[in-house]
């Protein structure tokens, strides 16, 4: 019998955090879901606390790259191997709450969604909230050009997919960041619209060597995405890009 979700996991070196999160799983309301989590050539204890969590829970399943290829090859493989109608995505030092698969999934079915997002409470590195809730303020509905213009950050741990809906390939692109951004770009510029349920199911981790906490490099890489990857016309990328960083500025401080 098929799994009604499949969450999708790419991790490296994740040790410190990979237990916390296998825990905010097995904590959902609903049981009928698959792990399928892709180590990218970890050089810690990663692969072998994935190894004895397999073998206590059958629903887990567990590929080993053979070098390091970046999470979004990573979560490619994971995709591939996976069988649920609902596509669920967490990396692996975020949490959910217990009733984010349940929650989310029946929130989509209502608005009758192919995408859906929810909000995201900001942790720090060591768990403890820091008061921020990502996309509080983000439209309902989300469309190509919401994300372009970062009025929703789209958090790759919140994201859930119906595939009986979106029939498009989800490939992840060979980017070493940003590549989930893209992603989700390109299914919205095919026509198809996001909704946000505005619930902070999704605990966001704050890790101190993170690409994502390096806020020149991910300017740097958000230019780089309007102008390279998305082709998107100087004057546009232009105006794109102040929102972004007004956005960003904004979010700070709420």
């Amino acid at each position: 019998m098929k799994p009604k979700f499949s969450i999708i996991t790419a991790t490296y070196n994740s040790e410190k955090f990979i237990e916390e999160t296998y825990a905010s799983i097995l904590k959902q309301t609903v049981s009928d879901w698959e792990w399928i989590v892709t180590d990218d050539f970890s050089s810690d204890k990663t692969r072998d606390i994935l190894q004895n969590l397999s073998k206590e829970d059958f629903r887990i399943k567990l590929i080993f790259n053979k070098n390091n290829l970046g999470a979004g090859l990573s979560r490619n493989q994971s995709i591939i191997n996976s069988n649920g109608q609902f596509l669920v995505f967490l990396d692996s030092d975020d949490l959910w709450s217990p009733s984010k698969l349940e929650k989310q999934r029946s929130f989509m079915l209502q608005n009758n969604a192919g995408i859906c997002i929810t909000c995201e409470t900001v942790i720090s590195e060591d768990g403890s909230p820091t008061g921020r809730i990502i996309d509080l303020y983000a439209p309902k509905t989300i469309n190509y050009f919401d994300l372009l213009s970062k009025r929703a950050v789209f958090g790759c741990s919140s994201v859930m997919v119906d595939r009986s809906i979106i029939d498009s390939d989800i490939i992840m692109p060979a980017l070493r960041t940003g590549q989930d951004y893209v992603t989700w770009l390109g299914l919205l510029k095919i026509g198809h619209n996001a909704v946000l349920l505005r619930e902070p199911l999704t605990s966001y981790r704050l890790v101190s060597n993170s690409i994502s906490k390096n806020k020149i490099k991910k300017a740097i890489r958000q230019w780089e995405i309007y102008r390279s990857v998305e082709s998107v016309a100087l004057p546009s990328a232009m105006y794109y890009f102040a929102n972004y960083v007004i956005r960003a500025i904004t979010e700070r401080f709420r």
